[in-house]
């Protein structure tokens, strides 16, 4: 049995989100700045982040999830320019950049099938928040 206490054994490096039509998601994930590196139509695409060594995908459905549904985040270096960027290739924004009270810096969109997307910078405050559970004493 391993120890929590170990070093990490496991890394989130893939996310999958639900797509009607992968033919339209294509080419706005492009937009965004995702490389593809697989295209399986009609079923499956997948992409290279621009940083990093984690991949996105896309997975076909008939049906997308109901409710609030799924909420990805991309992490950006300078949000506002990306922002602009994104702007002038026709991505519209729900939520322009805004400062947030957990001290992230947050623009929010949604893709051709509803996801949200949350184009973020929070830098150091990601990892380590003012109010971080202290490991000695979240027991």
């Amino acid at each position: 049995m391993t120890s929590l206490n170990e070093p990490r054994l496991m890394n989130l490096n893939q996310i999958t989100v639900p797509s009607q039509d992968l033919e339209k998601s294509i080419p706005f994930y492009e937009t965004l700045g995702l490389k593809l590196i697989v295209k399986s139509l009609p079923r499956y695409a997948r992409f290279e982040c621009p940083n990093g060594d984690s991949t996105f995908s896309l997975h076909h459905t008939d049906e997308l999830p109901k409710g609030e549904g799924i909420y990805v985040y991309f992490e950006c270096e300078n949000l506002d320019k990306k922002v602009e960027e994104l702007k002038k290739a026709g991505i519209k924004f729900q939520l322009e950049p805004t400062d947030q009270k957990w001290l992230w810096r947050e623009a929010r969109l949604k893709d051709v099938d509803g996801n949200q997307l949350i184009l973020f910078h929070a830098g150091e405050n990601r990892l380590n928040p003012p109010w971080k559970i202290n490991s000695k004493n979240s027991k």
